[in-house]
């Protein structure tokens, strides 16, 4: 049987990929609007007109409402909701972290989402929120893990989804996904994050999904549950993830707040809408704010920021360029700065997925020295094989010809041989004016290659100050550029 998942392309760890499902192909990474059946601020026929090839509903809500129920057992899920491709369940598990408790076990759940035809259903896993005590996140996976192999033995011809639980521990995500990649599940959705998200705690995030997908095979296409907003989407794909769904672009409309990939704003603050949107190039902020519709207006408006970003995203990804915009989008909020910082901790990770050949390295700040093109790098510099008079240079120099080698010398790389200077990533795109950052970075990695080649004569040109010049200098003769 051929994978319902394949992936088309790759940058960093994020991915485009085909989800076939029982009501048409997929591309990722997608959003799928959340669409509640008792209240439908926007018609789910006319989703598609804003980009959503997918939707997902609740089937605990249609369960607990009779007359739902019964139409979505005699029409059909997709007859009940109004549209017609895929369409995932949730199983209540939203309410149970809510409520403490359903009205429903996870057999029966599973069950109704096979019965009104639902593409992907969803156990009835335990949320765990974040910051518990270790033994009740471990308790609470273990019920979760029970639950999902008594729904997989329940399964028919239904997709079927294996949410990764475990709270704030590495080791239980990582536990998690690395169990459930041995059976025979076809999605797998980080649970339980909406609260990292609502508190801005991005760091926590980045730890969560880095743990999970470390479990997960590489293979396997990865839903975050809750996660709708367009200003973190850049970095979520970057880590892996393929699906993200939300009710944001509702509720926030509902609040009258704005969305923009720079975060969220308060209509009545605005007094320009910075969108060319349909619903921004006809109406002011003044205009919505005075509108009956106004709410479907600001929803509208939401929901085509989220799908463009998503767009941007995909673009970024088949032009090798994915790094570069979430460097961009993370200096939107510090939150989300530390988020970046913190998935650079993963660089080694990251780098495992890395193209090797992609876009121009475009340096964009002190973050860029850590990207995971120069870790790979200074994985390499032990395979430098020198021999005789070496020089190290920032620029062209006389007496060239009296060398047996000659490096180039650029931050944040440090020290490359002259004949990959247009290949990817020594083609870089720098600022003339160095941070400390990427200096430190190439300086230590030019110190590794004179340590590295004890028996060579190192000459390296540089005009400038900085703590490890010195080192330097003690190994190698140090001459200013002309």
């Amino acid at each position: 049987m051929p994978p319902i998942f394949e992936i088309l392309h790759k940058d960093c760890a994020g991915r485009i990929g085909r989800l076939e499902t029982h009501h048409g192909i997929v591309e990722t990474p997608t959003i799928m609007p959340v669409v509640n059946p008792n209240i439908q601020t926007i018609k789910p026929c006319e989703l598609r007109n804003f980009g959503a090839e997918i939707l997902i509903t609740n089937s605990y809500i249609i369960y607990r409402k009779p007359e739902l129920r019964e139409r979505a057992l005699r029409e059909g899920l997709h007859s009940l909701i109004g549209f017609d491709g895929p369409i995932m369940t949730d199983s209540g598990s939203y309410q149970l972290s809510i409520y403490g408790e359903v009205e429903v076990d996870n057999a029966q759940i599973v069950r109704f989402q096979q019965e009104i035809g639902s593409d992907i259903g969803v156990p009835l896993d335990i949320p765990t929120p974040p910051d518990v005590p270790w033994e009740r996140a471990s308790s609470e996976l273990k019920i979760t893990q029970t639950r999902a192999k008594e729904a997989l033995a329940l399964k028919r011809d239904m997709l079927l989804a294996a949410p990764v639980q475990g709270s704030t521990f590495p080791d239980l995500r990582e536990k998690a996904g690395r169990e459930l990649s041995m059976l025979d599940f076809d999605v797998y959705p980080l649970g339980a994050v909406v609260p990292l998200m609502e508190s801005y705690r991005y760091s926590d995030l980045v730890d969560v999904i880095v743990a999970s997908k470390k479990g997960l095979s590489p293979a396997a296409p990865v839903h975050l549950f809750g996660a709708g907003h367009p200003m973190m989407f850049s970095l979520a794909v970057a880590l892996g993830c393929d699906i993200f769904d939300s009710a944001s672009y509702a509720l926030y409309a509902k609040d009258g707040r704005y969305m923009t990939v720079r975060g969220t704003y308060h209509l009545e603050k605005l007094q320009y809408l910075p969108c060319s949107c349909p619903v921004c190039s006809s109406y002011t902020a003044q205009d919505i704010l005075k509108s009956e519709k106004m709410e479907e207006l600001l929803a509208r408006h939401n929901l085509y920021v989220t799908f463009q970003e998503m767009r941007e995203v995909k673009q970024a990804i088949k032009e090798g360029s994915l790094w570069e915009l979430v460097e961009q989008r993370c200096r939107a909020h510090p939150q989300l700065l530390n988020g970046l910082r913190r998935a650079l901790y993963h660089a080694d990770w990251i780098e495992k997925f890395q193209p090797v050949s992609r876009s121009t390295f475009f340096y964009s700040g002190p973050e860029s020295a850590l990207r995971p093109e120069v870790m790979r790098f200074r994985k390499k510099l032990s395979n430098f094989d020198l021999k005789g008079r070496i020089l190290i240079r920032g620029n062209k120099c006389e007496n060239e010809n009296e060398y047996d080698w000659i490096l180039d010398f650029k931050p944040p790389f440090g020290a490359y041989p002259l004949e990959l200077k247009e290949t990817y990533p020594f083609n870089a795109e720098l600022t003339d004016e160095q941070d400390h950052e990427s200096l430190t970075v190439a300086l230590q990695n030019t110190l590794e290659i004179i340590d590295e080649n004890p028996d060579c004569e190192f000459t390296f040109v540089y005009d400038g100050e900085h703590p490890l010049i010195e080192k330097i200098a003690q190994k190698a003769k140090l001459m200013t550029k002309d």
